[in-house]
């Protein structure tokens, strides 16, 4: 059970931690409290040792160990012209908090920050990165502070910067000071070919992909939240919707071929892709389709519906100008995935292993892969759904939105330990809340900011941290994953691993 406290409190001495909350004085609030109970509405403190002459006090915030709920604080649905003070800034957890391990892709964060282990992060590296963000965030005493330089694609800062504050929400007074980069773009930015001179240190530029050539920061991507533009609901809500779409159609009763759906002109990939539809002469088991934005709005997306795209045995996982964020909307439809060999990767996708989570394609002879895979599968039903759960089963287990905000957490620990400067707020820095964000929207990005929001503290703390690789043990990963491909290549599969 975790403890709060919150600013806009009159101050008093330290026994103030061992307050509780209630909503007005008295002996009155005491039955108020339980009346209220359910809905964990909280206004004021109250001293019960003026109530009932206990000298020792406790701290009870909420009972049935639920946090008591902080919804938008808009007034009169305009913007709120300065951040309010109604939340909490501090949080402690008891020492026999309930706590969990970290999925196995956390490890990977170590990696990530591993080219400014020796160095550390110098204030001068920070701003190398300037000129390749789309904007500088400023975490000082719990409170957040953002720079843009640059408009990125269609919403994808504001719902970046919007997941960043329900983290500070979720974990009041957990994050320490910081200031850091990030890039909104599809393309990785800092490469390794121009750091390669002794003693010149890369920028560190948080991003939503990596990949072996780059330094790019991986962290979440801005669809966590929602992607207003194609009426992609926030995270939770849209795996909830595909895992009831799966349950339409029995895995054995599905489609017996290879489904792709999305934009093929982004790159050379997908537009190879395209060649493996069926047609009078070859059917290579695929079925491409060619997604029209435009009409798709104009149908208010009926026909994109991810949820309604899972009655394929086998779906196809191609990357568009860079990684896509339509990976983990494909890999949880319980179809045995195809990637065709992915170059970039997000966060947590790293640890996912070939015929186990999914079914390896190569981009050469990428027709014949993809027909010999759904051949392969139609003959072997069992092992075919046993890799579409299992990827499934990794997304279910291992993307829960608490993990998501957990390797937020983490990385953003681990990086303020890297700071050889101390963050300040620059000139012409905005200070940042989820009122000042949402209050004064509109439609479907308001909505979506409400429907995402963390509305009180976490009961629980962070998820404990794997240690990081060892040279061994990550070189003992990367060949188990190699094996597991080198199989497909041959085409001499192990049907009992």
């Amino acid at each position: 059970m975790a403890n709060t406290n919150k600013q806009g409190c009159d101050h008093q001495s330290s026994s103030n931690k061992d307050k509780r909350w209630v909503s007005t004085y008295g002996l009155f609030s005491l039955a108020f409290l339980f009346v209220f109970a359910a809905t964990n509405f909280i206004v004021n403190w109250v001293d019960l040792s003026r109530i009932t002459s206990t000298t020792i006090l406790k701290t009870i915030i909420v009972f049935n160990n639920q946090q008591p709920q902080f919804p938008l604080n808009c007034t009169n649905g305009k913007s709120a012209s300065t951040c309010p003070s109604y939340y909490p800034t501090k949080l402690e957890f008891d020492d026999d908090s309930s706590n969990t391990s970290c999925p196995e892709y956390f490890r990977w964060i170590h990696e990530d920050l591993k080219p400014w282990e020796s160095t550390g992060i110098t204030r001068d590296m920070v701003e190398r990165g300037k000129h390749i963000s789309h904007f500088r965030l400023v975490i000082v005493n719990g409170k957040a502070y953002i720079e843009k330089f640059a408009k990125s694609y269609q919403t994808r800062d504001v719902f970046t910067i919007w997941g960043i504050l329900q983290l500070l929400r979720l974990y009041p007074g957990k994050i320490p000071d910081l200031e850091l980069m990030f890039q909104c773009g599809d393309r990785t930015v800092v490469f390794k070919k121009d750091f390669q001179v002794p003693k010149m240190s890369p920028p560190p530029v948080f991003h939503y992909c990596g990949e072996e050539n780059s330094y790019d920061i991986v962290f979440p991507d801005w669809t966590f939240w929602g992607w207003a533009e194609l009426s992609i609901r926030p995270w939770e809500t849209t795996l909830h919707n595909i895992l009831e779409g799966n349950k339409l159609v029995k895995w054995k009763d599905r489609i017996p071929y290879a489904f792709w759906k999305g934009n093929p002109t982004v790159s050379i990939i997908r537009r190879e892709l395209g060649k493996c539809n069926t047609t009078e002469k070859h059917d290579w088991n695929a079925r491409i389709y060619d997604i029209q934005w435009l009409r798709e709005r104009a149908s208010n997306f009926e026909n994109s519906k991810l949820e309604n795209q899972c009655t394929f045995r086998y779906k196809i996982y191609a990357e568009g100008t860079t990684w896509s964020v339509s990976e983990k909307y494909i890999i949880a439809c319980d179809s045995m995935t195809m990637f065709i060999e992915p170059r970039y990767y997000d966060f947590f996708t790293r640890s996912m292993l070939p015929l186990q989570h999914y079914w390896p394609i190569n981009t050469k002879n990428m027709c014949e892969e993809i027909k010999y895979a759904v051949d392969w599968g139609n003959a072997h039903l069992d092992n075919a759904q046993a890799i579409g759960n299992g990827g499934t089963n990794y997304i279910v287990e291992n993307l829960k939105m608490k993990f998501v905000y957990d390797y937020m957490f983490h990385l953003l620990n681990r990086y303020s330990k890297l700071l050889k400067f101390k963050p300040t707020i620059p000139i012409g820095a905005v200070e940042i809340c989820s009122e000042s964000m949402a209050c004064s929207l509109r439609g479907l990005r308001k909505s979506f900011m409400v429907e995402s929001m963390v509305t009180s503290p976490s009961d629980t703390p962070p998820c404990t941290m794997p240690p990081p690789y060892t040279p061994e043990t990550l070189k003992e990963f990367l060949q188990e994953k190699e094996n597991l491909i080198k199989q497909v290549k041959t085409r001499v599969i192990n049907t009992k691993q």
